[in-house]
């Protein structure tokens, strides 16, 4: 026995569903011009002394990665490479993987002290520590 649900004409949720649908294309697109490409997922925490990034990259060899700091720029970008495995007499009926390059670029509040990086990478996950810049703290300022 199916139970019985009230129908509510002024819902929004099938609006939304259908928003959902129509801009993921959309979204695939502008991150890089190909569908099925994802941005780079990461993790930041902070402490009193430096912050701490975890970054996801699946697939990815460590020589592959360009990891740039640039005052409080963080840029992480590498290069996915899928070699052709099809075996004789056979035929690729659907492919779905990511070969090219991904980015990701974001700011943090405060300068890294560039020369004190630290980078590990293991398991498709880049681990990153980020020291503040000593005297780069901020500072409140008084409102006259």
């Amino acid at each position: 026995m199916s139970h019985p649900s009230r129908h509510d004409p002024f819902s929004i949720e099938p609006i939304t569903d259908l928003f959902q649908g129509l801009m993921r294309p959309l979204r695939a697109l502008t991150a890089g011009g190909e569908p099925g490409l994802s941005d780079i997922r990461i993790d930041v925490s902070e402490s009193d002394t430096a912050y701490e990034v975890k970054a996801d990259l699946p697939g990815v060899k460590k020589e592959d990665i360009d990891l740039r700091v640039d005052g409080n720029i963080v840029s992480i970008s590498a290069k996915v490479e899928r070699g052709a495995e099809q075996k004789e007499g056979g035929r690729v009926i659907r492919s779905e993987r990511y070969s090219g390059q991904v980015q990701r670029t974001f700011s943090l509040a405060s300068e890294i002290d560039e020369s004190a990086v630290a980078a590990h990478f293991e398991n498709g996950t880049l681990e990153l520590t980020l020291p503040k810049k000593v005297g780069g703290s901020q500072k409140k300022v008084p409102i006259n």
